[in-house]
């Protein structure tokens, strides 16, 4: 599938909802930046990153009608602090083979969370982190979970959450933590928050105008009736071969 097709093209495009997002939470416009990753014939996750608006971004088009795969990961951004804005803070992720969107914020992550979230990482996992968004610790220590989980995303995501679960209780803190995460052909979404609402995730299986394939978006591309919303505190897991699977968190 060519960037475009979900990038550009549909009614409600990534672009649009840089603009005219309709069921945000916490932001009117995702101004902060844009960013898309894909996984090259090397098999090995490549990233394209920008600091400028989705829509004043003059490479999209020419990037959109030459770069093709068959997964995607992209996301728009509104930064939850306006001095972290820059390029090592802009999402998606990448490492270990896998691509990493945080659709969220952790309520007073500097000073409530990151201390202990840094204590638990490895100082293999740790060094991985040069940008200061709680997205980025989130990603290293979900990777670092995975690696003890061996390999299981599932189990990892679990552990991952209950662990902020119990950094956030004491102070009654909340997080939004819609999370993607591809590891190839798998692309894995989570729908879920602590102690707030949890922000808008839809799944699409089979879509026509996309050659068949699936879809997790954090708001529908178009009208087109096959769209889902993913249950709060769910995981959908979207594979080729296989109708989209959901799982309680």
């Amino acid at each position: 599938m060519r960037l475009e097709e979900f990038l550009l093209t549909p009614p409600h495009s990534l672009i649009q909802q840089a603009h005219a997002p309709q069921e945000t939470l916490s932001a009117t416009v995702n101004a902060d930046g844009i960013g898309f990753g894909w996984y090259p014939e090397d098999g090995q996750p490549a990233v394209y990153r920008s600091l400028l608006p989705a829509w004043a971004e003059p490479n999209l088009e020419s990037l959109g009608r030459s770069l093709a795969s068959r997964t995607w990961l992209a996301n728009v951004r509104s930064a939850t602090d306006p001095l972290s804005s820059g390029y090592a803070n802009t999402q998606p992720f990448s490492g270990d083979g896998m691509l990493f969107l945080h659709n969220g914020f952790i309520e007073d992550f500097s000073t409530a969370v990151r201390g202990p979230l840094r204590s638990t990482l490895s100082p293999a996992f740790e060094s991985t982190v040069h940008g200061t968004t709680d997205s980025e610790y989130l990603f290293a220590l979900l990777r670092q979970e995975v690696h003890e989980h061996d390999g299981n995303l599932l189990s990892a995501l679990r552990v991952t959450v209950e662990r902020l679960v119990d950094w956030l209780r004491e102070e009654k803190l909340g997080a939004l933590l819609n999370i993607v995460v591809s590891q190839g052909n798998t692309v894995t979404a989570l729908r879920h928050a602590i102690r707030l609402e949890c922000p808008s995730l839809y799944t699409h299986c089979g879509h026509h105008a996309f050659a068949g394939g699936h879809l997790a978006a954090s708001e529908p591309l178009d009208d087109d009736p096959g769209w889902d919303a993913v249950p709060p505190h769910h995981v959908a897991v979207l594979e080729p071969g296989h109708d989209v699977r959901i799982f309680p968190l």
